[in-house]
């Protein structure tokens, strides 16, 4: 069961989950919508028939316009998508005659993190844009894939964007904003519950998730911090 986060009220978080199999691990998406103020009086178990039973928020169905915002050190080379790392180690051409063209040898991807600064970043602004335009919802990405979080988190240490990037709480301050400007938007956060190249996700993942070392070393200390 989820804990209502302080930070965010109001929130529609959305989580990405893993499924495993006998031979695979199939990723599938969950989307859980929890108003963070409300204490969840109901309970589910784990697994899919009762995960499925949760009916949508009123607010939501009716909601109609919302805004899903993906930001992170993927945005520095701003090329393909989000999944920029895990294209350019799996071997994609296009990102690697990209990276060739750009970048110098042995340019890693934590290289861009430092670049990654938001000096434009206007939260206040964001607010208005999002108000004027009739959102309902606002969702920003809190960790992608790539386990970058847009908050100081204290379980992603240098890699966070207090550690390397813009110096500033990203997450925090749109939540202000939000709060302050817009009260009536409902205000979410998108975080990933694995990590591609984490080495304890990868431990849980070679032991076909028998194990839960990185969801409950990681991911959910980083939830309730949230």
């Amino acid at each position: 069961q989820l804990i209502p986060a302080p930070r965010v009220s109001h929130c529609v978080v959305l989580i990405t989950m893993t499924r495993g199999s006998s031979s695979t691990a199939s990723i599938a998406l969950l989307l859980l919508f929890i108003q963070c103020n409300l204490v969840l009086s109901t309970r589910y178990e784990a697994n899919w028939t009762s995960l499925d039973t949760r009916p949508l928020p009123p607010w939501y169905d009716s909601a109609k316009i919302g805004i899903f915002m993906h930001w992170g050190v993927f945005s520095v080379p701003s090329y393909a998508s989000e999944w920029f790392w895990a294209y350019w180690k799996g071997g994609d051409l296009r990102i690697i005659e990209f990276m060739k063209n750009n970048y110098r040898p042995g340019f890693t991807y934590q290289d861009f993190a430092p670049q990654f600064t938001a000096e434009f970043y206007d939260p206040e602004e964001w607010a208005n844009i999002f108000k004027a335009a009739g959102a309902k919802y606002v969702v920003l990405t809190s960790k992608h894939h790539e386990g970058y979080t847009m908050w100081p988190s204290k379980y992603s240490w240098g890699w966070n964007v207090m550690d390397v990037g813009p110096k500033r709480d990203l997450l925090g301050d749109l939540a202000t904003a939000l709060r302050n400007v817009t009260p009536d938007i409902h205000f979410g956060v998108y975080h990933s519950l694995y990590e591609w190249y984490n080495p304890l996700y990868q431990m849980d993942k070679k032991n076909h998730f028998q194990t839960n070392k990185f969801s409950m070393g990681k991911t959910m200390p980083e939830l309730y911090e949230l």
